[in-house]
Parts: C-alpha cells; sequence; structure tokens
C-alpha cells in the first residue's frame, strides 16, 4: 500500500462473499443440507438435474436472506424474481444455476468494520442475493477427477460490496465481521475450512486523482482472511508493476497461490453476456410483505455493532476489550450474566480476556463448554476482589479444581485452607522468617537496593501459600524493613 501511495495511485477493492445458510434442507429440494455424509449421499433426481425436475423454494433461506439484509442496512426487495445463470462446469449437471439477477433480496446497506489502523469504518454495500451451490470437484485421487454432488443445491446468499474497499486490512476486516453477523444471527456457521464461507475478490489501481476505474482482475475462492490479505496485496503491486512499464493490465480471472504468496492467471474474466441470464420459467415470483420483515425484526438477535457499542457504553471498556469479548456471541452473552455477578466489569473483561481465554484456546472448546458457568466465575472473582483469596492462589489452585468439580470457589479455598489470613500475628511470623532467612538480602536491601522488595514480598506469599494479604503484608514488610 506505501509503494501505492508513493505512486500516486489508489486501492479499489469490490468483494463477492458467498455465505451457506445452515437450513435443514437445500435451497429449492428436501434434499438434507449438511457437509457431513458421504459422496453423492445427500441427492435427488433435483439436485442431479434431471429433466422435468420442478425447484420448490425453501421459506427459512427467504427468511435468513431477509435477517442478514436487516442486520446490513439493506432495503428488502418486494418483488422477487429468479433466473437462470447458464455455464459449463462438471459439477454443475443443470447446465445453470439458479440464482437472482435484476431483482436481488436486498439492496444496499452498509457494514460496520473495525481494527487497528484502518482507513475506512465501513463498506458500502450492493446488494445480496440467494442462489443455489454447485457440488464439488475432488482432485485428489490420481489421475482422475470426482465429483461430489452432495453441496448442489445448497442455499447460499452473496454479499456483494461496491467497489470501494481501500485495502487489503480492510478487505480481511470486512470478511470477519460478515462472518460475525451471520454467526451473532444463527444463519450460517462459516466454517471457512468447510467452505460455508469462501470470497472472491475484484481488483485494481486507479491514479489519485482519476474518476474512472481502472481494469479490474478477479482472485477466486478465497477461503482465509490472510489468503484474502495476501491476494490483494500482491496483486496489488503486480498491477501497479505493470503500469509503470507502461503494460496492460488484462481483464481476467486469476488464483491465488498460498505456497507462493503469487496470483495466476485463469481465464478471461467472464462479462454478463457471457452467462446468458434468463427469467427462471420454473420458479414463480417471490412476493415478500412488509408484515413478514416487520415480524422478523421483532425476533432478530441484536448485531455485533450492537453489542459493540453496548459494551463500550454501558460497560466503559476500551475498543480492545470490547473486541475480543464480542468476537463469539456466546461469549458476549457469558460476558453479560458475569457483569450481573461482578460489580467491576474491568476484572470481569480481565478475567475473561485473560485466563478464561487461555483456557479455552488450549481445550479447543467455546466458553459455555468449558465447564464453569458465569455465576460460578463470577463467586471466584468477588472472592479475589475482596482480597479473600490471591489471584494467583484462585488461577493456579481453585480454578483449575472448579473445572474438576460443582464445588464453589468459596468452598474449595475453604477446604484447601487457601483464604486469606486476617491475623497480623500470622502476617508478622511468615515475615520474621523469611527475613531470618535471608540475611545478605536484608542487608543489601538497608544498603540501597530496594528492588529487593519485590523478592521478599514473593517468598512471604509462597511460604504463605498465598494466604497472607497483599496490602497488609506490604505495609507490615515496609515498615520492618525500615527499623
Amino acid at each position: 500500500m506505501t509503494k501505492l501511495t508513493q505512486a500516486g495511485f489508489k486501492a479499489v477493492v469490490g468483494l463477492e462473499v458467498h455465505v451457506q445458510l445452515n437450513t435443514e434442507s437445500k435451497i429449492f429440494s428436501s434434499d438434507p443440507n449438511s457437509a457431513d455424509a458421504l459422496p453423492n449421499e445427500h441427492i435427488s433426481a433435483i439436485s442431479l438435474g434431471h429433466p422435468g425436475t420442478l425447484p420448490v423454494l425453501n421459506r427459512e433461506v427467504v427468511k435468513k436472506a431477509v435477517l442478514m439484509g436487516l442486520a446490513c442496512h439493506c432495503e428488502i426487495t418486494q418483488i422477487n424474481h429468479f433466473a437462470r445463470k447458464s455455464y459449463f462446469y462438471p459439477d454443475l449437471p443443470k447446465g445453470y444455476q439458479t440464482t437472482q439477477d435484476k431483482t436481488p433480496i436486498c439492496q444496499g446497506g452498509f457494514v460496520e468494520i473495525i481494527g487497528k489502523d484502518l482507513s475506512q469504518t465501513q463498506v458500502a454495500l450492493d446488494h445480496i442475493h440467494m442462489e443455489e451451490d454447485a457440488g464439488k470437484s475432488v482432485h485428489d485421487e490420481g489421475d482422475a477427477t470426482l465429483i461430489d454432488l452432495n453441496r448442489a443445491g445448497s442455499p447460499l446468499i452473496e454479499i456483494v460490496t461496491k467497489p470501494v474497499i481501500q485495502g487489503p486490512e480492510e478487505a480481511a476486516a470486512f470478511l470477519q465481521e460478515i462472518r460475525r453477523i451471520v454467526r451473532y444471527l444463527g444463519i450460517s456457521e462459516a466454517n471457512m475450512e468447510k467452505g460455508e464461507f469462501r470470497c472472491d475478490a475484484n481488483i485494481s489501481i486507479m491514479p489519485e486523482t482519476a474518476s474512472k476505474l481502472g481494469s479490474k482482475v478477479e482472485i477466486k475462492n478465497m477461503n482465509s482472511f490472510n489468503h484474502v490479505r495476501r491476494a490483494i496485496s500482491f496483486e496489488l503491486e503486480r498491477q501497479l508493476g505493470l503500469l509503470k512499464k507502461g503494460k496492460e493490465i488484462i481483464v481476467e480471472t486469476r488464483t491465488f497461490d498460498p505456497g507462493t504468496g503469487t496470483t495466476a492467471s485463469m481465464r478471461m474474466k467472464e462479462t454478463l453476456n457471457d452467462y446468458r441470464y434468463f427469467p427462471c420459467p420454473d420458479l414463480a415470483p417471490l412476493v415478500i410483505e412488509s408484515a413478514f420483515v416487520e415480524s422478523l425484526k421483532g425476533e432478530m438477535a441484536s448485531t455485533p455493532a450492537e453489542v459493540r457499542k453496548e459494551f463500550e457504553e454501558v460497560y466503559q471498556l476500551t475498543d480492545y476489550d470490547t473486541a475480543l469479548l464480542t468476537e463469539e456471541k456466546e461469549t458476549a452473552i457469558y460476558f453479560k450474566a458475569l457483569c450481573e455477578k461482578v460489580g467491576k466489569p474491568k476484572s470481569a473483561a480481565n478475567w475473561v480476556n485473560g485466563t478464561i481465554k487461555s483456557l479455552m484456546n488450549d481445550r479447543n472448546v467455546g466458553i459455555s463448554d468449558l465447564g464453569i458457568s458465569s455465576d460460578r466465575l463470577g463467586e471466584l472473582i468477588n472472592l479475589t476482589e475482596s482480597k479473600k483469596i490471591s489471584q494467583k492462589v484462585a488461577v493456579h489452585h481453585v480454578l483449575p479444581k472448579m473445572l474438576e468439580s460443582e464445588l464453589s470457589a468459596f468452598d474449595i479455598a475453604k477446604e484447601d485452607d487457601l483464604l486469606v489470613v486476617e491475623d497480623d500475628s500470622f502476617v508478622d511470623d511468615m515475615i520474621d522468617e523469611v527475613l531470618h532467612l535471608l540475611p545478605k538480602e536484608v542487608e543489601a536491601y538497608k544498603a540501597g537496593k530496594k528492588k529487593l522488595f519485590g523478592l521478599f514480598m514473593g517468598e512471604v506469599m509462597k511460604k504463605s501459600r498465598g494466604k497472607a494479604n497483599p496490602s497488609v503484608l506490604k505495609e507490615k514488610l515496609n515498615k520492618k524493613l525500615n527499623q
């Protein structure tokens, strides 16, 4: 991006994001919509494109597409038509894809994006439309190419941005927010490794002062945020290099190689005329009534942007804490429940974003599967906040035992004799023992090496098994060393 700016050019990127919806059946048939099956197990005459078969639109697909439109501030199209998009591919047995062309179900709208040092805060959408997925070609079985049609007919929404994305980081941030939105709404799991969430990028560059867009290149089927960043970065530099040499940028479709970080030509870019769009004769127009849209608004879950705003305003959290806590819906819900138990949101955030997140990563589970409810964790946090147990004891002793049993934090601390002792004589005795065992260090401290104070604190806390009150200990230790 720096090279581009220095040369007087700017990036122009548009994304087409395909999201597989998690309906029970496919968009135009009753075939199960599931990736967890043997090859060609979830197929029928409709999936196979047999002559004379007739599609029937799945109502749940419409509902979930409208929910996505509402979340993205789109206008919902009242009268929808389906079209046939003609192209040949081995895993598309009908020879055409049933999609939307002139009347996409959602039009306009925008998506807010978050991230560090982004050059824009939102991305404008052109539209969102419904369509069916194709099957899958398998190329890893020797010289043969195998066809699995389980995915053929799976419901997709395609989110198409305007050509307004200003760089690779902004493109990745947009994709991350789209995935958050569909997961918050519960309309897709958006597992990138399963192909449920993938993206095409249209990339061009133009002089800063120009008004006409440059020749665009499309990069197909990327299923990783990092791949999108790298592919766009490479392509911007490649196009800049061509223009500097006085060469023409060819309008084409390219593919990205993650191994080399480069793009390579696949074919010349198709035009709309190549697809020979025409109205689908087998599907009647879909009419979406205002009452249906209003009913969905009433049952719609909060969007990630709405939850972030709530966390910042209600809990007074930093952007960093808020972003981590709202990345997954279940974590956001857990945190809200935790704050009802804990009076200090910042302390709760530190626990969830620190210790709890580390445990989730280690065990590869979500927060709801970790095995500790928000009520139980809240009690543990309150014990540390009230200085009844130390932070170290809470993290390394009490919490692990809570994950293995249903005992409360207090019961574990009491049973294992870990509650902070308020008896002054207990602390005095511990201090005397430690200072007696470290005479040279005491002498060095009194000679001016004040950093040794941390050593004494640590040794007393270790000897007391974390039961000494840190604030009381600090005061008493300081007084004893300066006698």
